[in-house]
């Protein structure tokens, strides 16, 4: 099992380099006291894993011992998976070797990192730092904290034109047993694949955020009970219709939803509860379900 805690150390040459031979990876998830850290690099190679003589030290039990490495190819740089237990992913993709660009993520074991490069790294960088306030690093839907100070928003606007906002709130079904029975990468990959589908239904004026865990929020700007519980009901149908498939394993998921509408300015702990205590009557009533 893994102890939850992230623990990485940098211990590669302070040189300064410019132009585009500037590159880095940042540390983008999980979240913790190292969220955030840039690793240069700037030697010829970079070892990752959880040996204490590795470059980039990531003491986690998903991650062996010397995972994977980071080596320059020119002015270029390529991650090269060194045996691992669980793979090195670039964007989702498992692989041996790849040629890194600008941008993407690599996925060592349940941690991940951004590799950033070029004349303006240190700007994206600063952009990095920026998006992961706002944005969970594994499964790209907005945090906790943005939806917070954003319902606080929209419910000032319903008080001042009467018109509805919904929320929608649910979770995974049974996600500890999927942990439990799978691991946790494969768990880490349901949370993704999951947000990707329902992402991808969100319309632009509507918000969609990892609330923690396993549970999520949808908050629906002009939409009565009616039309929030309809949206709920094709999120539920989106997300059992098709199973998820993780490292040879086909998993079976299904989530509830609670519903809460106002038309009215309240406060956002009441609107929320009301969400939440119906996410808890659909747990409760057999689960897979919509209440509002």
């Amino acid at each position: 099992m893994e102890d939850g805690k992230t623990r990485v150390t940098n211990v590669l040459a302070p040189v300064i380099m410019s132009g585009v031979d500037q590159a880095c990876v940042v540390l983008i998830y999980p979240p913790g006291a190292d969220l955030g850290k840039r690793f240069q690099l700037e030697l010829i190679e970079a070892v990752v894993g959880r040996g204490a003589d590795c470059d980039i030290q990531v003491d986690r039990d998903s991650v062996s011992r010397r995972h994977a490495k980071f080596e320059r190819q020119g002015p270029s740089w390529r991650v090269v998976d060194q045996g691992s237990t669980n793979g090195t992913f670039v964007n989702d993709v498992q692989v041996k070797s790849r040629l890194l660009e600008h941008g993407d993520q690599i996925k060592i074991g349940s941690t991940i990192f951004k590799f950033l490069t070029g004349g303006s790294v240190e700007t994206a960088y600063h952009e990095e730092i920026y998006r992961m306030t706002i944005v969970d690093g594994l499964t790209r839907a907005y945090n906790k904290r943005y939806f917070l100070e954003h319902i606080e928003r929209e419910l000032a606007r319903t008080g001042r034109s009467r018109r509805p906002l919904s929320l929608v709130m649910f979770d995974i079904d049974h996600f500890k047993t999927i942990n439990d029975t799978y691991g946790h990468l494969t768990g880490d990959h349901v949370l993704k694949e999951l947000a990707a589908r329902i992402r991808a239904r969100v319309r632009k004026d509507e918000l969609f955020a990892r609330y923690g865990g396993e549970e999520f929020v949808v908050l629906l700007p002009e939409a009565g009970p009616q039309a929030a519980i309809d949206f709920a009901e094709q999120v539920r149908r989106l997300v059992e219709r098709q199973a998820f498939e993780f490292d040879g394993s086909t998993i079976a998921v299904t989530i509830s939803c609670g519903v809460a509408t106002v038309t009215e300015e309240r406060p956002e702990e009441e609107f929320i509860k009301v969400a939440d205590e119906n996410l808890y009557k659909a747990k409760h009533g057999g689960r897979n379900r919509v209440i509002g």
